[in-house]
Order: C-alpha cells, then sequence, then structure tokens
C-alpha cells in the first residue's frame, strides 16, 4: 500500500484505466466509428502505411476514390500528413487498430501527469490527470480514430520534456522536447504552433541572460523542431510539388485560415470576423459547460486555481502553462472549422460538435485540469486548515470527511453525468448503424464486388467508414460507388456482384435508421438482353401508368402508356445497341426509345390512388454498348412515396412496404 502513495505510481495508475476505457468505448460505442467521416481517411491511410504506400491506384479512375483523398498524377493521397496514420498503424501491427487508441490514450493522461507536476507538483500532476480523464472532450476524442488526441499526446510530450529540461538543464529531455513539438507541427501544424507558441515566450525570455547552458538546451530544442518543421515541409513537396502548399490545401484551396470566401467540398461561407468571434463564443460556452470535467464546476475549478496562483505569484513555467488558455482560443478565432462544427449557430444541440465536442480546443483542456487541480487541493487545504478552529477537535475528522465525502459525491457524479451524455447520444448513431450495416456485415462476401450509393457525392468511406478497400483494391470484398459499373465489372470479370441499397433518409445522428438491402446483380449481355419486370398493384389504386426514358435531353428520351390491368404489372424490356422496347400484359401497344451508348433506361410506374395519393416504381437498369450487342446489369429497384426521397433513398426492400407491394426484375440473355 505504501507503493499506492506515491504520485508517479498512482499516475500510472490513472493512465492504465484511462487507457483500457478508451479502448472498452471505442469496441463498445464506436464499433462502426462514427458520424464524423474523417476517421475512415485516417484508417485507410494507414492501410496504406503498413503496405508501404502513399499513394492509392485504383484500377478505374471515379468510383474507388475515397472521401478527403486528392486526385494527382502519381495516384490518390489523404488531404492529411501521415503522423496520426502511422500511429494507428502501430497498433495495427499490436493488435487492432484499437490498441492505438488505448496507447495514445494512455500517453496523454501520463503527458498530463508530467506537465502539471514539472510546473506544479507531483500531487497536482495526479489531481491533474485524473481530471482528464474525466472530461468528456477527451473520453470520447480518445475513443475515436481522429487526430485531435494524438496530436494532444505530442503536445504534452513537449510540454513535459520542455518544462523538465528548463528545471534541470537536461540536454537529453531539450533534445526530446524538440522531437516532439516537430512531430506535433507534422501532425497539426497550425495546432502545435498555437501550442508551442508560450513556451517559445517562455524560452526568449530565458534567453535574456544569455548563459551558455541555457543557450545550448534551447537550441536543442530549436533545432529538433525545426528538423519536423523541415520533414513537413519535404512531405508537402514530394506530395504536392510545393513546400509551401499542404495537402489540405490541395484537397481545397479556399479551406484555410483567415476571413473571407472559403470552400471545402461544396460547401462554402463567407467567414467574417464577427461570424467569427460568434462562432467561437458558442464553441468556448459549450466546451465551459458542458465538455470539461464535470462542466460548469471544472470550469469554477480552474478559474478558482488561476486566482488562487495569481495570489501565490505565478512563476514563469505556470505562467507558460496559462497561456495557453490564450493562444488556443485567440488562434481559433482564425479558422472557419469553429463555426463548421455548430451546423446552425441558433441550434448550439445540432452539428458535430453535439457528438464530439469542441474538438478544435482539446488542447485547451491542458491549462483547465492543471488550474483546476490546483483548485480542488486549495479548497481541501482551506478545509483542512478552517474546520479545526471552527469545531471541537473530537468533530473535525468526521466533518471532515463528511464535507469530502459530500464534494467528492456531487463531483463525482456530475463528472460521471457530462461523460455519459455524450457517449449515450453516440451509442444512438451506433444502433441505427448496426441495423443499416447488417446485410454486409451480416453474411459472407468472399470474392465478392459491392456497389454503394452516392448518399453524399462521389466519394468512398462518406458516410460507409466501415466498408474500405485495401490499399491494393483487391480484398476478399471489394467496394466501388454505384457509378461506371461496367468499368468496375470488367476489373473483376469473375468475382460475384451486389448492390448496396436502403429505404429512408440517411440521418443515423437523428437518431432515424434505415432499411437496407444487400441485392444480387448479375451481368448479362448479347445482340439483345431481356429484363423482366415485375410487380404488385394495391387493390385501391384507380389507374397504372408506364413510362420508359434513357436519361438523355432527346426529345424521343421517354415514351408513355396505359396499362389496362391495374392489379399486377408484368413487363419484358428488350434492349440492344439501338432501342429499348417495352411489352407486356395490359400494354397494347410497345413503346420505346434509343438505347444510350453506355448509360441507364428507367421504366416508372405511376400508381394513381386518386385524391392526390399515388406511389412510383422504378426499375434502373444500367446499359453498355459492346461490339456485339449490348449488356445490362439487374435493375435498381424504388418504391417512392415521396419525390424527395426517390433516386437514391427509396430502394425496395422485401417486406417493408406498405399495401403489400412487391417488386421483381431479372436480367436475362436471348
Amino acid at each position: 500500500m505504501s507503493r499506492l502513495r506515491r504520485p508517479r505510481v498512482q499516475a500510472a495508475l490513472v493512465a492504465l484505466v484511462g487507457g483500457l476505457l478508451v479502448y472498452t468505448l471505442a469496441h463498445v460505442v464506436f464499433p462502426y466509428h462514427t458520424s464524423n467521416h474523417d476517421e475512415a481517411v485516417y484508417l485507410q491511410q494507414a492501410a496504406m502505411l503498413l503496405e508501404g504506400q502513399l499513394f492509392l491506384r485504383p484500377p478505374v479512375d471515379g468510383p474507388f476514390r475515397p472521401w478527403f483523398f486528392v486526385e494527382s498524377g502519381r495516384g490518390l493521397y489523404s488531404k492529411y500528413t501521415p503522423p496520426t496514420a502511422a500511429m494507428f498503424a502501430v497498433g495495427k501491427l499490436l493488435g487492432g487498430y484499437r490498441v492505438a487508441l488505448a496507447l495514445i490514450a494512455t500517453g496523454v493522461l501520463a503527458g498530463t501527469y508530467h506537465t502539471v507536476r514539472e510546473a506544479f507538483d507531483p500531487r497536482t500532476g495526479v489531481v491533474a490527470s485524473v481530471l482528464m480523464l474525466a472530461s468528456p472532450l477527451f473520453v470520447v476524442e480518445a475513443a475515436v480514430f481522429l487526430s485531435y488526441v494524438p496530436a494532444l499526446c505530442w503536445n504534452l510530450a513537449f510540454a513535459a520534456s520542455y518544462l523538465h529540461a528548463d528545471r534541470t538543464g537536461s540536454r537529453r529531455t531539450a533534445a526530446l522536447a524538440g522531437v516532439a513539438v516537430g512531430i506535433a507541427f507534422f501532425t497539426r501544424p497550425y495546432t502545435a504552433v498555437l501550442f508551442a507558441t508560450p513556451f517559445v515566450l517562455h524560452a526568449l525570455w530565458s534567453l535574456r541572460e544569455l548563459a551558455r547552458p541555457t543557450i545550448e538546451r534551447v537550441g536543442l530544442t530549436a533545432v529538433f523542431g525545426l528538423a519536423g518543421v523541415a520533414a513537413t515541409l519535404g512531405y508537402n513537396a514530394y506530395m504536392t510539388g510545393d513546400p509551401l502548399v499542404f495537402p489540405y490545401q490541395a484537397f481545397a484551396p479556399l479551406d484555410g485560415l483567415g476571413f473571407g470566401y472559403r470552400e471545402i467540398a461544396g460547401y462554402s461561407r463567407t467567414f467574417t470576423p464577427m461570424l467569427s468571434v460568434r462562432a467561437n463564443a458558442e464553441v468556448l460556452w459549450l466546451f465551459a459547460t458542458e465538455w470539461v470535467v464535470a462542466g460548469p464546476l471544472g470550469t469554477l475549478a480552474a478559474l478558482y486555481g488561476v486566482r488562487t496562483v495569481r495570489r501565490r505569484g505565478f512563476d514563469g513555467r505556470q505562467l507558460t502553462l496559462a497561456g495557453l488558455g490564450l493562444t488556443i482560443p485567440l488562434g481559433n478565432v482564425l479558422f472557419w472549422g469553429n463555426l463548421n462544427i455548430l451546423g446552425e449557430l441558433s441550434a448550439p444541440s445540432d452539428g458535430l460538435v453535439s457528438f464530439f465536442g469542441p474538438y478544435y480546443h482539446v488542447d485547451l483542456l491542458v491549462p483547465v485540469v492543471a488550474f483546476g487541480a490546483v483548485g480542488l487541493l486549495t479548497a481541501v487545504e482551506w478545509g483542512r486548515e478552517t474546520l479545526p478552529g471552527k469545531l471541537p477537535t473530537e468533530r473535525t475528522r468526521p466533518a471532515m470527511a463528511a464535507l469530502v465525502l459530500v464534494v467528492a459525491t456531487v463531483g463525482g457524479a456530475t463528472a460521471v453525468a457530462a461523460v455519459a451524455a455524450p457517449v449515450a447520444e453516440n451509442y444512438d448513431v451506433t444502433r441505427q448503424y448496426e441495423r443499416a450495416y447488417e446485410p454486409v456485415h451480416g453474411r459472407e462476401l468472399d470474392d465478392s464486388v459491392v456497389f454503394l450509393p452516392r448518399t453524399y457525392g462521389n466519394w468512398l468511406n462518406h458516410p460507409f467508414q466501415s466498408l474500405r478497400n485495401d490499399p491494393g483494391f483487391d480484398g476478399e470484398t471489394v467496394y466501388a460507388m454505384q457509378r461506371q459499373q461496367f468499368a468496375v465489372v470488367d476489373s473483376y470479370p469473375e468475382r460475384t456482384y451486389y448492390r448496396y441499397v436502403y429505404r429512408g433518409q440517411w440521418a443515423p445522428f437523428l437518431d432515424q435508421s434505415v432499411e437496407p438491402r444487400l441485392q444480387r446483380v448479375r451481368v448479362a449481355s448479347g445482340e439483345t438482353v431481356t429484363t423482366d419486370i415485375s410487380a404488385t398493384v394495391p387493390a385501391a389504386a384507380d389507374s397504372v401508368t408506364v413510362r420508359i426514358d434513357n436519361g438523355t435531353a432527346n426529345t424521343s428520351a421517354n415514351e408513355y402508356t396505359t396499362v389496362n390491368d391495374t392489379t399486377q404489372l408484368s413487363l419484358e424490356l428488350r434492349t440492344n445497341a439501338t432501342r429499348s422496347r417495352l411489352s407486356g400484359d395490359g400494354i397494347g401497344d410497345p413503346i420505346a426509345v434509343p438505347t444510350p451508348r453506355r448509360g441507364t433506361v428507367t421504366v416508372v410506374a405511376f400508381v394513381d390512388y386518386g385524391a392526390n395519393r399515388a406511389v412510383k416504381y422504378r426499375w434502373a437498369v444500367p446499359v453498355n454498348e459492346t461490339d456485339t450487342g449490348v449488356r445490362t446489369l439487374t435493375p435498381r429497384m424504388e418504391v417512392c412515396w415521396s419525390e424527395r426521397l426517390c433516386g437514391g433513398q427509396a430502394a425496395y426492400v422485401p417486406g417493408a412496404h406498405r399495401d403489400g407491394i412487391t417488386l421483381d426484375a431479372r436480367v436475362r440473355e436471348p
């Protein structure tokens, strides 16, 4: 038990418990990752690094481009620099990517202890590490595959090493500080600059006496730190062709610091100083009231700690730590990302911030937990000094124990509740993911290709993060977007093909689920290919009108006809290189449109109930001209009660439709 009283042992236990907690949360709460789709970018990049690749070279340009990957003449590359992905890759080597999350969390908690110990004392360092572990922002961000906590780990390694070198004169830890801040810069350059600024000012102040040991120590930190900057610029030059153009700028040149017009991936805003101040005020309020340890209680403890240290008198090292409370919020005023995570400013509960907190301010936890620990310990000392003078001796110890118990209960319950709220919200999202991914994860898909919908545009892993390709695009299952499907088929001619579709709006972050389906897709080719189409028509229907179109702007691009039988549709679409002809039971004269060389022939049945009620059935048949005729794929089928959802969110899912509606389609060669 005597060893447990040592601060270093206590800090090690806190770090170990934190690592295990984060590992558990990553598995239980985030098994399919989160609604922040950047996770897949880092994991795709990690898999590439394990294969010795910086570029992806897919077999077909277009259908295989992952989210946030830049197109270049040498292949696709991530808009993010590689240190974070490299850390995740190490976890994979040790048994799984989530092992890295546990190790990084352990490193952050250990770094918190050592940093605060150097600025104050070991006991304060232990309390600060506990407060970090109890902070919702740390717990949530540490359990997901994003770069904010990995960058914090390197920043804390820098801070602890720098302060240790400043106290002891150690050249070794001075050099280690430089290495750490160099890697931090490579990981998140602007974040590292904001974190390092108070330490740079402290270093410059310490050089005022021109003492040789100080010059050598600070020089070592600077040299190794600048080596990290040089490595970053070298990476930029290799990837983008310009050392001053970061990959994220190559991806979106208008996604940068400062005010004015900003744009990324089709989303744009005019970012003004007033808008920035308003957004950052909202972000900081959420940070102080919901995302630090015990919410407002943790913030009050930190403010009390600052007041306490000010009364005692700041030394230079403590002032440096306090300086983070200025550089991080002020620096973030220049970054429009803090506006984007809020969603609508008038609705503070929407946007990514409601699930992950103000993650651009995660480094701000360092001064908060440091001075929060000072505040708590000062309050305890005040109680120990005050109670003996207010109560009889025999009542002092029970009163002190009762006071500590009450404070611990209230503070602990508040801290647990603060952590539980975002964890529960994210777990609700996971339940929707579990249902959405069930058709894919619930069956063997060896030697297959799965076509995925373009929910948010022409990107893989956005939103389907769990469905990622191997770096060589040669895994047991290959994922491709539902575009250029025949080119994908040609690249994988011997595989089995599937199409993942769903019914409903994709909004797991709104606690909305979809009805998913994994549809078997077959290829048919020949001089003429036939697609047999059938459907049931509800008894309440008044009439059925059928249309065929080929998706072009020609005057002959679509034709209509009325179906006499309103109980059952039984149609036949015969497609050759020139015409696509639709006939069937109840259709007097067949209708036809020109077959596109490469495109889609769509058959639509309008089922009219009268009184402005109708449902639309759609069969979208991909077609492609060949040297000997034409080939088609099994059509994508939809049942549309709302035009808004038709064309991607109204898939036909057997057993999921009212009025007993059923659809079917089969392609066959002559």
